[in-house]
């Protein structure tokens, strides 16, 4: 009966995600930017000196290295990113939030934190406590 109930209980969360990420894309959309890019535009942009190394990028926003370069072309055509050498490792590029890519951060922001607000107003303050305190849990177990 675990089995199911895990089982179960993984679909339901892969299937959030993806309502999840339908809703926030949307949102995103009048930005000019998914999902994925926004959440490199926020790891830059938390980043103390927004930038990051490519790996490290990857990792933060659960691409694979492939994956990140794939991502990262066209947001640097797009003038968002930009690629800078690393003063201590040639071998290693960084990525940087450019002075556009930080625009439409702060303005796809307000769009985020509006959608992601309405996704969760039926849940009271103790719920979303609760909530966020189980999904870190298990977050952290999975690392």
């Amino acid at each position: 009966m675990t089995e199911e109930r895990d089982v179960g209980l993984v679909i339901s969360i892969i299937g959030l995600s993806g309502s999840i990420q339908k809703r926030l894309g949307s949102a995103l959309s009048v930005h000019g930017i998914g999902v994925t890019e926004y959440l490199v535009l926020n790891q830059l942009h938390t980043s103390p000196a927004k930038t990051l190394q490519r790996s490290e990028l990857a990792a933060k926003v659960g691409l694979t290295p492939s994956g990140i370069t794939r991502l990262i072309n066209p947001m640097e055509k797009m003038g968002l990113v930009e690629k800078e050498e690393n003063p201590r490792d040639a071998r290693v590029s960084l990525v940087a939030l450019s002075a556009a890519g930080r625009q439409v951060f702060e303005d796809a922001q307000v769009s985020f934190a509006q959608a992601a607000g309405a996704l969760f107003e039926r849940l009271d303050a103790p719920q979303l406590d609760a909530l966020s305190e189980l999904l870190q849990s298990v977050a952290r177990d999975i690392r």
